[in-house]
């Protein structure tokens, strides 16, 4: 028997304010909260969300965080150069995490501090290489593992296409 509209359209206000909205130390939803709060067939009514979002050049990402994956909404398309002021960070700094991306990718994932520290000081000041790289730590852009490497973490996975960002640096060169 078919879903009604209604049944789906009450499953997809539930997960939007599940995925929109944090409640943890990360906003999303990892699967098993899915699972339970909206069913087993989560993943449909997430396609069907998705469905819904492209309109407004949203989509919903996933990410596995080891055993669980992990759910998002986030941006379909790019920023413009003038809506990045929206998001509260200055060009440079924007600039300074798409080089640290790309430094710790063509790294094969994981980069010492000290590396990325080293390459971020030609075109920053010291004192903001080490606040921004607190900054990105911060905001889930990059992990620190216990010897002193940098890793991309959750929010990297989520919002940046790191194959595009390779190919837009490369295209420079």
């Amino acid at each position: 028997m078919a879903k009604s509209k209604a049944y789906y359209a009450r499953k997809i206000k539930k997960a939007i304010h599940l995925l929109l909205f944090r409640r943890h130390t990360k906003p999303g939803a990892r699967d098993w909260e899915l699972k339970k709060a909206l069913g087993s067939d989560y993943d449909k009514v997430l396609k069907v969300l998705d469905k819904h979002l492209e309109k407004l050049d949203l989509k919903v990402s996933e990410v596995s965080d080891g055993e669980n994956k992990r759910y998002f909404i986030t941006l379909r398309g790019a920023l413009t150069p003038s809506e990045l002021k929206y998001c509260g960070w200055r060009i440079d700094d924007i600039a300074g995490l798409a080089i640290t991306v790309a430094f710790i990718t063509s790294k094969g994932g994981k980069a010492p501090k000290k590396e990325i520290e080293s390459l971020l000081r030609e075109k920053m000041p010291n004192w903001k290489v080490k606040m921004n790289i607190e900054r990105f730590i911060k905001a889930g852009y990059l992990g620190e593992d216990e010897s002193g490497n940098l890793y991309l973490d959750w929010r990297t996975m989520a919002e940046v296409d790191q194959k595009t960002l390779i190919e837009l640096l490369m295209a420079l060169e």
